[in-house]
């Protein structure tokens, strides 16, 4: 593979301004990162990025919020997507030292999960390397089953949730589970998904005990996992015709942009803008089950803790009756889920108005988004687009934003990658229902490569594999509607 080697550009830090110049508050020369040698790398190395005025992308990013006519549903895509992109995301990115006050060079930042869909996230280290996750106490399941916590009869809280320590906060690989309750009841759900095939391959393989116990149900929960990440969790997003593209029935993946051979990294056009789409499918509201409904993202109240029962917030024990009825969230047995919202770019407005922890300065998530994008240095949604080959989206919708004629133009020519991803995702044919040929190019060849590159993944292992000895709708497939089935219910 050839490297595309080229000069360093100067960039100073983003800061305030002085005299028309901007103050650096960190380093003063950022190379285009040249090499693939970092765990995040970039997927266009020889784009340039836009250096967008501050005050334009605040203004823009203000903008992002629901109008009179908030987004539509989605028919194609039921709400449990939403926290499975937002699973998948932590099961292959983490990333907790850059910042948005200064560029970073993405061969600098060091990713603390392993970009395979290995779901290190719930297994941790394993039984040996993470003992605190697994079930020791039952002799025949000793470091094979994981562990869930309970709460007494009498408690406020759920009887089953995450084990907690004496804060609340849940004893789990990646705290990022943890943080809204949608999330951390899909992290649960996956540990129940793993004790019910523990039993299952139990009893179809007796002779397995102990770690060959763990080991085969590992196996068989991960590339369950895989399967619903590529086959049923891609197509929605990115459409059928693109994914058969990149992953074919027969043959090899067809990736034109992203090689990660010579070691697995993950894009920041994938990380800071393209897999950011999930943003706009968040409902301001959802139903947790029959009797809890209509529960808002975050508290109205001037702290969480005034108001428990009113916001979504995680890092605490699951309130009673608050378990999630997933056929509320995904198709299950002829249920009729809560949909996404379209991608597009409106945003419910609770994500305009973060609470303080999250968002110190209350600029809300799409600024923080866009602030992001040009801390990373992406180019712009034109310059990807003319490099896959793509027309460039000419209706950006900025005339609908109360923009300075200035950051118009400016916006208008280079677009900032994560906005240029939901426009061309909101206009016709498309209407909000999928990503467009620049953002599902970018998720789609970054989620196919990093399958296909895994050497235990069942595309490398067992290029012919399909899901077979759990129950699902479709016989040799399997859907994450199926995967909460067999978790919730064990058959």
């Amino acid at each position: 593979m050839s490297i595309v080697e080229q000069e360093p550009t100067t960039a100073t830090a983003e800061g305030e301004t002085h005299h028309g110049t901007l103050i650096p508050r960190g380093q003063d020369a950022v190379p285009r990162s040249p090499l693939f040698e970092g765990r995040f790398g970039r997927m266009f190395r020889s784009l340039p990025a836009p250096r967008h005025d501050r005050d334009a992308l605040i203004a823009l990013g203000k903008a992002m919020a629901d109008r009179e006519a908030p987004s539509g549903d989605n028919p194609k895509i039921p709400s449990a997507y939403t926290y499975f992109g937002q699973f998948v995301d932590h099961d292959i990115t983490f990333d907790p030292l850059s910042e948005l006050s200064k560029f970073n060079d993405p061969d600098a930042l060091t990713n603390f999960r392993s970009p395979r869909f290995d779901l290190d996230s719930l297994y941790g280290n394993g039984p040996s390397g993470s003992p605190f996750l697994y079930e020791f106490a039952k002799a025949d399941r000793r470091g094979v089953r994981l562990l869930e916590g309970r709460n007494p009869e009498d408690s406020p809280f759920e009887r089953r949730d995450l084990q907690r320590n004496a804060q609340g906060r849940a004893i789990i690989p990646d705290p990022r589970n943890d943080e809204n309750i949608i999330v951390s009841q899909l992290h649960h759900a996956f540990i129940r998904f793993h004790n019910n095939v523990v039993e299952k391959v139990a009893k179809a393989q007796p002779a397995l005990k102990g770690a060959a116990l763990f080991a085969e149900a590992r196996r068989v929960v991960t590339w369950h996992y895989q399967w619903v990440v590529v086959h049923d969790f891609l197509p929605r997003i990115i459409g059928e015709d693109l994914a058969n593209e990149l992953l074919p029935d027969a043959g090899e993946p067809q990736l034109r942009f992203f090689d990660p051979r010579e070691g697995a990294f993950i894009p920041v056009e994938f990380s800071g803008a393209a897999y950011r789409y999930g943003h706009s499918q968040v409902r301001p509201t959802y139903d947790l089950n029959d009797i809890v409904v209509g529960v808002p993202l975050f508290s109205a109240a001037k702290t969480a803790d005034e108001d428990i029962l009113g916001h979504l917030n995680g890092f605490r024990p699951l309130p009673a009756l608050w378990t999630i009825d997933w056929r509320h969230f995904v198709e299950i047995d002829g249920s009729q889920p809560q949909l996404t919202r379209e991608i597009d770019t409106q945003l419910a407005k609770p994500l305009l108005k973060l609470p303080g922890s999250i968002d110190g300065a209350n600029t809300g998530l799409p600024v923080l988004n866009l602030r992001r994008g040009k801390a990373l240095q992406l180019p712009s949604g034109q310059a990807v687009a003319q490099a896959i080959g793509a027309t460039p989206v000419s209706n950006l919708g900025l005339d609908r934003f109360n923009l300075s004629a200035a950051h118009r133009a400016a916006l208008e020519a280079e677009t900032p990658l994560w906005y240029y991803v939901l426009r061309e995702a909101e206009n016709a044919p498309r209407n909000g229902q999928r990503l467009g040929p620049v953002g599902g190019r970018i998720v789609g060849e970054v989620l196919v490569g990093l399958l296909a590159h895994d050497p235990q993944s069942f595309l490398r292992q067992q290029p012919t594999w399909k899901p077979q000895g759990l129950k699902a709708v479709k016989a040799g497939h399997f859907t994450l509607g199926d995967l909460l089935r067999f978790a919730t219910i064990g058959q």
